[in-house]
C-alpha cells in the first residue's frame, strides 16, 4: 500500500525542517512523499539561496496519510491564511499522523489542531504555542494522540524517526537511522537553552524575534 506523505512548503521556510524528515520518511516502505504548497512551483528557503519545488497544490492533495508542516519565518502568513488552515483541518481529519517541525507547530495551532494538546516547537516560541491553545512541552519530540511535534530544526530528524517507528516498527526506523548514519556528536554542548551560556541564549532569542 502506498503511504502518501504531504510536506507543506512555502517561501522562506527553513530547509532542514523539511529536508531532514524527508530523508527519513522517503525511506519508509511504500512511501510517496509529495511537497505541496498553495500553488505549485519553486519555493525559496529563508536564505534565499536554496529552492524546493512544490509538485502539487494543496487543493489537489486532500487526504494524505501523513501531513508535515515545517518551520521558518515564511510560515507566519500561513497562520492567517484561510485556504491553508482549512486544508490542514481537512487533512488532519483523515490523516493517520499530523506532524510539525520547529515553528510549523504554530501553524497547526493557528488551525486549532493543537487545542488542549501537548506539543513542542523551537524553544524561543514555546510561549506562543500556549497562546494558540496548546500545552507547550520543552521536549525534543512530543506525541499526543496522532499528533507528533518536533522542537527546533534538527529535531525534525528525531521526530521523523519516531514517526517511522510508529508507522513501520522500530526495526525499520533503526535501519533508516543507520542508513543515514544519524549518530550525532556535536562539537559543542550548546544545543539547548539549558546548556548554552545566558548571553548566547539571549542573542538567539533576540534574533528569532
Amino acid at each position: 500500500m502506498s503511504l502518501r506523505i504531504a510536506i507543506l512548503i512555502f517561501d522562506r521556510l527553513t530547509a532542514l525542517d523539511a529536508i531532514g524528515p524527508y530523508e527519513v520518511l522517503s525511506r519508509l516502505p511504500g512511501s510517496e512523499v509529495v511537497f505541496v504548497a498553495k500553488e505549485p512551483g519553486l519555493k525559496r528557503t529563508d536564505t534565499g539561496r536554496l529552492g524546493l519545488n512544490a509538485d502539487a497544490a494543496i487543493a489537489d492533495v486532500r487526504d494524505p496519510a501523513i501531513v508535515l508542516v515545517p518551520g521558518g519565518e515564511g510560515n507566519r502568513p500561513l497562520m492567517l491564511d484561510d485556504e491553508v488552515l482549512d486544508w490542514l483541518r481537512g487533512a488532519h481529519e483523515t490523516s493517520t499522523w499530523t506532524t510539525s517541525v520547529c515553528t510549523g507547530a504554530l501553524v497547526l495551532g493557528a488551525a486549532g489542531i493543537l487545542d488542549a494538546k501537548r506539543a513542542t516547537t523551537h524553544w524561543a516560541y514555546l510561549d506562543r504555542l500556549r497562546e494558540l491553545g496548546a500545552e507547550p512541552v520543552g521536549e525534543r519530540v512530543v506525541e499526543d494522540g496522532k499528533i507528533i511535534t518536533g522542537a527546533g530544526v534538527s529535531a525534525g530528524l528525531d521526530m521523523a524517526l519516531t514517526l517511522a517507528s510508529r508507522v513501520s516498527g522500530e526495526t525499520v526506523a533503526q535501519a533508516i537511522q543507520l542508513g543515514i548514519e544519524y549518530d550525532p556528536k556535536p562539537p559543542f554542548d550548546t544545543g539547548s537553552p539549558d546548556k548554552a551560556p545566558p548571553d548566547l541564549v539571549e542573542f538567539i532569542r533576540s534574533s528569532e524575534g
